[in-house]
């Protein structure tokens, strides 16, 4: 049985200046084309949000920013799990989850390409569990050198010749994830089956 991931497809990420530079600005239309054909051939869907509890942060729930994006509605029986580590296993009951409902496969989407969408393929992985991780339904934003000045504008970190684009990023976690962790899949190659 297989299972679609939706991962951090949440309105914390566009309280972000550097929402402007996501990678994915469809993300919402890439990830509802691969829950409408998920349902529509009987595969799971679960759904994933990342917290912060108490960080007065976009992730801290208390906000209110931690629910899905709007055009997101998870139906009764597909399954929510919030998170408060990168990956979507650790501290969640997902694999447990997974295990009863006898699912093998994973299909991967979300934001971030790099951070939880990645790590949770690898994890996956590592767990057993064959996984699809579909490259244009996830979405990133650019990210600044380590020792880059802090509380820069989103047009400073843009300007840096050593901040790394958002290309660079999708390539970089293809290349890692592929062969190894994951098949790497287009949106349009999971629709034509």
């Amino acid at each position: 049985m297989k299972a679609l991931l939706v991962i951090d497809v949440q309105e914390s990420f566009r309280q972000r200046e550097n929402w402007a530079a996501i990678s994915q600005s469809d993300i919402v239309g890439q990830v509802t084309k691969l829950v409408d054909h998920a349902r529509q051939g009987g595969d799971q869907v679960v759904w994933i949000v990342h917290h912060e509890p108490g960080s007065a942060g976009v992730f801290d729930p208390e906000l209110g920013f931690t629910r899905l994006i709007d055009g997101l509605v998870p139906r009764a029986a597909e399954p929510l799990f919030s998170k408060t580590s990168h990956n979507a296993f650790s501290t969640t009951g997902l694999q447990q989850y997974l295990v009863t409902q006898g699912i093998t496969d994973l299909q991967i989407c979300g934001i971030r390409t790099e951070q939880c969408c990645e790590t949770t393929a690898r994890v996956a992985s590592d767990l057993g569990y064959s996984v699809e991780f579909v490259v244009d339904a996830t979405a990133t934003q650019p990210i600044e050198h380590w020792n880059a000045p802090k509380d820069r504008q989103l047009q400073e970190v843009l300007a840096d010749p050593l901040t790394l684009d958002v290309e660079s990023i999708i390539q970089r976690t293809c290349y890692a994830l592929s062969g190894r962790f994951a098949t790497i899949r287009t949106v349009q190659e999971v629709l034509a089956g």
